[in-house]
């Protein structure tokens, strides 16, 4: 039997949970950093900024079974006044992107976990090639502005549709959409 290509492993669930250890935190620093700077071109070769001395760290980790294999996906999310929460830096792994979920899951996890901790208005500045995922999130675009030289949309999350997930520290799990 000859095969013509390999097709490489994706995981078949996703732990979405907030980032305790130590290698998970390393994990999503990684992805933002070749995501952010080495992708996008956004940054130059850190995208590390002062929020995340007091930003919450969210991971997307696939899992082999039942043990946490690598980060692939991160979101980060921080309260700069009471009650008002914004997410930042959302970041899939290029080989996760066509799973279809973890993006939304990490945006889930974001806003439902800010939720239970008093959020009254959670806030994100979105590349506008991301706006229309938000959209369907229950997100609405408060303007259009320009950010790292690259037009954003500020929105803002609909809270009624994620109610408080008052366990963000084991998270969810998130499952791969499959084709109909």
């Amino acid at each position: 039997m000859m095969f013509d290509a390999f097709k490489p492993f994706t995981a078949s669930e996703f732990q979405v949970k907030f980032a305790m250890d130590p290698w998970e935190r390393a994990g999503a620093a990684a992805l933002r950093r070749r995501v952010f700077c080495g992708e996008q071109g956004l940054f130059g070769s850190d995208d590390r900024d002062a929020i995340d001395t007091h930003a919450i760290p969210i991971v997307a980790l696939s899992l082999w079974g039942v043990a946490a294999d690598a980060v692939v996906g991160t979101v980060r999310i921080h309260e700069p006044e009471p009650g008002i929460w914004w997410g930042s830096r959302l970041a899939v792994a290029e080989d996760y992107r066509n799973v279809g979920t973890l993006g939304s899951a990490l945006i889930r996890l974001a806003v439902s976990s800010a939720h239970a901790r008093g959020c009254r208005r959670f806030f994100a500045y979105v590349q506008s090639q991301n706006a229309l995922l938000f959209r369907r999130l229950r997100w609405r675009t408060l303007e259009i502005v320009d950010l790292h030289g690259r037009p954003h949309h500020h929105m803002e999350a609909d809270l009624a549709y994620y109610p408080p997930f008052a366990a963000p520290e084991t998270g969810f799990l998130a499952f791969p959409k499959r084709a109909a």
